[in-house]
This record gives C-alpha cells, structure tokens and sequence, in this order.
C-alpha cells in the first residue's frame, strides 16, 4: 500500500504548471534583461535566453509573435519583454513565453561587437578582394581550438573520413575566457611561422556571447588578417556570427563543416576520376576509329593506288596553271598600262599648260569674231548714218534756202506770220550765204486759202 504514494514525475511536472497558470501575477509579467543565445528556428520560433547580473531564464517567442518585430533580436541586446511564466513539461523547467518585446538600450557586449565590426570594415579587413583561395588538396591542415571540445573530435573525424591523406595539426588553445584570445593570435602566428600548412581550421563549437567572445576580440581578427595561409572561421553554430568569420578567408556554420570544406571526399574524387577515366577511354576509342577510317579511306584513294600518275597528272596542272598565270599577268599588265596612259592624256589636259593654251585659243578666235562682227556692225551704221543725213539734207532749211528762199528773226524767234511783228520793227533776214538787217515800213496779210 505504500507504493500508492509515489506518483510519476509528469504528474509532478504537470501540477507545478498548473499552480504556474493559476497564479494571475505570473499570467502576465513584465520583465527585462540581456539577450543571450538568440536562435531563430526554421519555422520562425525564437530562442533565446533573458538575463541579468544574478539569473537567467530560458525563453520564447513563436513565429506569431515576433513576425513583425521592428529590429532583429541579437545577443548582447537589452530588451523589454511582456509576457507569461510557464512549464516546458518534457524538461520539468520554466521558462517564459514572450509575447512582446522592445529594446531597452543596447548591451555592452554588443555594443563593443558593432564597433569593432564597423572599424575593421573601413580598414578593408573584411573586403572580398583580399580573400585567400582554400587550396583543393592540401597536404597539412592546421586546427586552431580547444583539445578537450566536441570541435576538435568533429574536424578530426570529419577530414579523416574524408580525406585520410591528409596530415592534421592541432594547434590546442583555449577557446573562452580572458586568455583565449590571445592563445588563438598566438598559434595563429605559430602555424605561420611552421609555414608548413596549406589551411588552417580556427573555431569551437557552439555557446553563448560571452563563450564565443575570444573570436570577436580585435587581436584575434588582426592575427587572421595577417596570416599568409588561408583560414577557415568555424565558430559555434549556423546562426553564430563573429568578427572572426568577417575576417576568415571563408566563413563555415558549424566546426563540421569547416573540415568538409578544407578537403574533398575521396569517394567523390575516386567517382569523379571514374568518369573522368570513362570519358577519356571513351574519347580515345572513338579517335582511334575515326582516325583508321580516314586511313582506309586514304589507302582506297587514287593518291595511294597511283602515286605516279597522280604526280604526271599534277604537273600538267602546274604546267596549265603557270601558262595562265603569265598570260593573266600580261592581260593585267596591259590594262593597266591603258588606264595609265589614259590617265596620264587627261592629266595633260586638265595640267594649267594645256588649259592655258586653249584659253589663248579661245580668246584668239573669240577676238577674230569680235572684229568681223564690229566690222559688219560698222558697215551697218554708215549705211544708216548716210541715208538719215540725206533725209536731214532734205528736209534742212539750209537747202531750202538754195532754191531762192529766206527767213525772217524778230529779235529771238522766227517770223511765221505777219501778226508777230508790227510796222517800225526790226528784223533780220536770213539768206543762203548771209543775213540783213532791215526794219518793217508796211505790212500786207495774204489770205493763203483765197
């Protein structure tokens, strides 16, 4: 009867959400804290953890909720968080389910990543044009982390599987803490100076902000920078970001994936060499038989039945061919001596020599025709000239005169009627070979018409 008494841990589990759920005050609290170990799930949950200098508590928030959240939450980041205090039964833990959350400032942790982000940034230490190439064989792989982690036993298994060929040196450091950092710059500069390693792996597993802090110190990213030997950042999981992986000549999500990504699997490499060996076995075959068909195509050939015909029939073709060279030669050589000689009676022509010539031609005949063409035209005018001075001759008075008759002035006009003189006047007489003077003593009209 005593074993009535026990009842399974769910049934405890359960009891203590249900007090949990009862209680009006945890329903709805109103905390704030330091986001710690942010993890968005696939399917848009957000994970993180809330704390303070004294506690923390594991929370989330569902899709739901933080789908239109106004900033992306981060570790480091201070936040101001409305929600309710529950039980995750399967764990036998509370934790807080966040309905809302704004930022309450920014945290120092993450504030030192922003600004030490955005300083190397300007110095190019993260620019695409300095990345090293990770060679796609390398002979000795260098691992930067701690000995004791899971890390290390997964970059080992992982490139052994892989790639057994290769040789790995591990390169132990402590990966949190004060001393990380400098114990990662160290080794960095230590397989350097080995000079022996194609890649080098730098990284730890997962933890958060402040375990993974060693990888955003400033001496860290320079010793990375400066390194001749290309890294491969592996630090915590896919969704953890470090100055580390900014600077890396490559950036892997997981320490597993950083070995995947420093060797090639030889099973892909024997299945590529495989096609490769196909292909070429292949290609070859097909030449061979190409080539013996154009060899038994040849040896049926009239050059290989009948080598000396072939060589008279190619003389008389040369014999041909030089025949109607020289004679297409001779035809072009007289053409262009015609084009040329016509060329040069038309340069002659239009030379300033010959246009002077024709124009002296010209104006001696133009002149000539000038002189005939004044001489008709003279002729011409004479001829007018004399028959208009024997019409003058005519119609003059002077001639008048000759036949008897006179004229008769007042003192400035001619007398044509008795009624432009009176009796006393004087007059002048013109005759033919002189005038009188004389004065009117009487006057008599005639009536011409009687």
């Amino acid at each position: 009867m005593q074993q009535d008494r026990y009842v399974p841990i769910s049934s405890v589990t359960r009891y203590i959400k249900r007090l949990f759920e009862g209680d009006e005050n945890l329903q709805d609290v109103w905390v704030k804290g330091e986001l710690s170990n942010v993890k968005k799930h696939s399917r848009g949950h957000l994970y993180f953890t809330l704390k303070d200098e004294n506690s923390k508590v594991n929370a989330v928030m569902f899709a739901g909720n933080n789908r239109y959240l106004p900033f992306k939450p981060a570790d480091g980041m201070k936040v101001l968080i409305q929600g309710e205090m529950t039980v995750y039964e399967p764990m036998g833990t509370y934790q807080l389910y966040a309905r809302s959350m704004q930022q309450d400032g920014i945290g120092n942790l993450f504030l030192a990543y922003e600004e030490l982000k955005n300083k190397l940034e300007e110095e190019g230490l993260f620019s695409p044009n300095i990345k090293k190439d990770i060679p796609r064989f390398p002979s000795e792989i260098g691992v930067i982390t701690s000995p004791t982690g899971a890390a290390v036993r997964d970059i080992m298994i992982t490139i052994k599987r892989r790639f057994p060929q290769a040789r790995i040196t591990l390169f132990p450091v402590l990966v949190q803490g004060p001393g990380a950092a400098p114990s990662i710059a160290r080794a960095i500069t230590q397989a350097n100076n080995i000079g022996r390693h194609q890649v080098l792996i730098v990284g730890r597993g997962g933890g958060s902000i402040e375990e993974l802090w060693a990888f955003n110190e400033e001496t860290v990213a320079r010793a990375i920078h400066q390194s001749s030997i290309p890294i491969i950042s592996a630090v915590g999981h896919e969704t953890d970001f470090t100055i580390s992986d900014f600077v890396a000549d490559l950036r892997a999500p997981t320490p597993t994936a950083a070995a995947e990504m420093a060797v090639p699997h030889n099973d892909e490499l024997r299945d590529r060499l495989s096609v490769r060996d196909y292909r070429l076995k292949r290609l070859m075959h097909e030449h061979i038989q190409t080539a013996g068909q154009r060899l038994a195509r040849l040896k049926k050939s009239y050059a290989f039945r009948y080598p000396e015909q072939l060589i008279r029939q190619k003389e008389q073709q040369l014999d041909r061919l030089m025949e109607t060279l020289k004679k297409r030669t001779l035809q072009s050589k007289e053409r262009k001596v015609s084009v040329l000689t016509a060329a040069s009676r038309q340069l002659q022509s239009f030379s300033p020599a010959g246009q002077l010539d024709r124009a002296k031609k010209k104006s001696e005949e133009l002149t000539r025709q000038l002189a005939k063409e004044f001489g008709r035209s003279l002729t011409f005018k004479k001829q007018g000239f004399g028959q208009t001075v024997s019409r003058l001759n005519a119609l003059s008075p002077l001639n008048v005169m000759e036949r008897g008759y006179s004229l008769v002035y007042d003192e400035n006009n001619l007398v044509k009627s008795v009624k432009q003189i009176n009796t006393g006047d004087l007059v002048t007489i013109r005759l033919k070979d002189g005038q009188l003077k004389a004065s009117v003593t009487e006057m008599e009209e005639i009536d011409n018409e009687g």
